[in-house]
């Protein structure tokens, strides 16, 4: 006989820390998203600057906490429009070093967020070779960005078009 507990009741040091990765990469393949946006930036080489996210919102900050202790980066803050808790981390060392690991170790399952994981991925390598940094590069990490959360409810400040008019 399975003896169920309610959520309320189970304790992290119930889990061990391999069943604490498994969950929380369950808990980010409903509400994580991994995002690449851009900035005007008339200082730098190519004028724009790519941003690589890590994102997961909540009404209630507990989890988002302690992913935030299992990664050992990114902030959380509380959105005014909506006054949702957001972690966030953009900072692209933490992003290769620490929350792309952390994914290939506990991987997400469904077809859709292991799709935008891998090109999220593939940008990071990019990003890490300095490709952001010339017009080749900058263009084959906006390619891969327009494949990345496909489907209705994507908003993107700026486009391909923007950056390489045709």
């Amino acid at each position: 006989m399975v003896i169920m507990q309610s959520a309320r009741t189970i304790s992290r040091k119930d889990l061990s820390r391999e069943e604490l990765g498994f969950y929380l990469a369950g808990f980010v393949e409903g509400e994580g998203s991994f995002n690449v946006s851009l900035r005007r930036k008339p200082d730098y080489k190519v004028s724009w600057q790519v941003v690589m996210s890590f994102n997961v919102s909540q009404k209630d900050p507990t989890i988002l906490y302690l992913l935030q202790e299992e990664l050992g980066c990114g902030i959380i803050k509380i959105r005014k429009i909506d006054n949702l808790f957001s972690y966030d981390t953009t900072n692209p060392k933490d992003i290769i070093q620490k929350v792309i690991p952390y994914f290939q170790k506990y991987p997400l399952i469904s077809d859709s967020k292991q799709k935008n994981f891998f090109i999220f991925c593939e940008i990071a390598q990019l990003m890490e070779k300095g490709e952001h940094r010339n017009l080749k590069g900058l263009k084959r990490i906006l390619e891969l960005r327009e494949t990345i959360n496909e489907g209705k409810g994507r908003k993107r400040k700026y486009l391909i078009t923007d950056v390489f008019p045709t």
